[in-house]
C-alpha cells in the first residue's frame, strides 16, 4: 500500500502504483452507480471485471477513468488520502511498466 506521507508522486514504484489501482478498484466497487458508469464507458461486463483486474495494465485504464472525471478523481482523492497528482503519477508508472496506452 502506498504511504502518502513518505512517498512523493515522482518516486512511486510499480508496486505502489498497482496498489493505488487496487484502492481505486475498491472505491469503485463501493459505489454501484460509479461502477455502472465505469462498465458502460469501458465496455467491460461485470462478470469479466475480476479477470481484467488480474492484469496490472487494467489499472492504467481504471485510473484513466478517474482522471477523466474531476469530481470522481476529487472524491477518490479525498477518501483515499492520495493527492490527484499521486493518481497521475501512478498512471504514468503503470504506462511505463506495463505498456499501457499513453494518455
Amino acid at each position: 500500500m502506498l504511504k502518502n506521507s513518505q512517498t512523493t508522486p515522482s518516486r512511486l514504484t510499480e508496486e505502489e502504483a498497482v496498489g493505488l489501482g487496487i484502492e481505486a478498484l475498491q472505491y469503485l466497487a463501493g459505489d454501484p452507480e460509479l461502477l455502472e458508469r465505469f462498465l458502460a464507458i469501458s465496455g467491460l461486463e461485470a462478470h469479466r471485471l475480476r479477470e481484467e483486474a488480474s492484469r496490472p495494465a487494467f489499472f492504467a485504464g481504471l485510473l484513466d477513468f478517474f482522471l477523466d472525471h474531476e469530481p470522481t478523481l476529487d472524491a477518490f482523492a479525498a477518501q483515499s488520502g492520495h493527492s490527484p497528482e499521486t493518481v497521475v503519477a501512478a498512471r504514468a508508472v503503470l504506462e511505463r511498466a506495463f505498456g499501457a496506452v499513453p494518455r
